[in-house]
């Protein structure tokens, strides 16, 4: 297959990526124009043994940080969207980590050889971007949990980001109850719970109320396939690992994207 069938397909992404790290399109077109010339001088560079996705972003994030300028925080520049003013004050590489994992979909393994990076130093750099963006975004957190461990590394875990938890609840009836009265900027929520009942139903009559970011934490993600579930929400296994739901935290938060109950079929 030619280097230019593997690339192809790429570059829609690959701009996509580009016009985020560097705040519009035309510069981040250049970029991306500069790697092609770089790859058209020595094509070489391009491991045709890798994925073709995350080989061209390994070269693009060569080529982005082998500028002294992009290892730099963002100042000076025109405001714009408020998602791209929060990304400018990201620390450069975190920002890079959080953008390949939350925004580009890779998986950290493929996000640290894109930067070239241990794993280790990797989820330290996700760990950073989601204490830049607590300090940004911080909020108030409900945990939807009746196991009372899983609650507490639960409320280690966000309150590590800059967030407060407002409170727990072990059942639908004191979740409901509890973000009536708190009226959270988050919500994580176990699906079963202490006495039957289920947190997805929970959920579903908050959003009754009023739209909040939803993040289910579950050991039984099939319950979440029957229709029922919010959209948008986000989705943790059980047993999960604390890297993962920082991360999920500081994205649903980024973005601020507000869960609202499933659209009712009619007749």
């Amino acid at each position: 297959m030619s280097l230019s069938s593997l690339i192809g397909p790429q570059i829609p992404l690959l701009r996509r990526y580009a016009r985020a790290l560097s705040g519009s399109q035309a510069s981040g077109d250049s970029y991306v124009a500069a790697v092609l010339e770089t790859l058209l001088a020595d094509p070489s560079l391009f491991d045709r043994s890798a994925e073709p996705r995350g080989e061209i972003y390994r070269l693009f994030s060569l080529v982005w940080n082998a500028m002294p300028l992009n290892g730099r925080s963002s100042e000076g520049k025109s405001p714009g969207s408020q998602t791209d003013s929060r990304l400018e004050l990201l620390t450069p590489l975190p920002r890079q980590a959080f953008l390949l994992t939350a925004v580009e979909g890779f998986d950290p393994d493929k996000a640290a050889r894109i930067l070239d990076v241990t794993r280790p130093d990797f989820d330290a750099m996700i760990e950073q971007a989601g204490r830049e963006i607590g300090a940004q975004v911080a909020t108030s957190v409900m945990i939807i949990e009746d196991e009372p461990l899983i609650a507490m590394d639960l409320e280690t875990l966000v309150e590590s980001l800059g967030h407060t938890v407002v409170g727990m609840a072990r059942t639908r009836a004191e979740a409901v109850a509890l973000a009536r009265a708190t009226r959270p900027g988050l919500v994580l929520a176990d699906i079963r719970l202490a006495d039957g009942s289920s947190g997805l139903d929970a959920v579903n009559e908050i959003l009754e109320s009023f739209g909040v970011p939803v993040i289910f934490i579950t050991a039984y993600p099939e319950s979440l396939l029957t229709g029922q579930r919010p959209e948008p929400a986000f989705l943790i296994s059980k047993p999960f690992r604390s890297e993962t739901v920082k991360a999920i935290v500081s994205q649903a938060m980024f973005f601020n994207e507000l869960a609202r109950p499933p659209q009712r079929r009619t007749a």
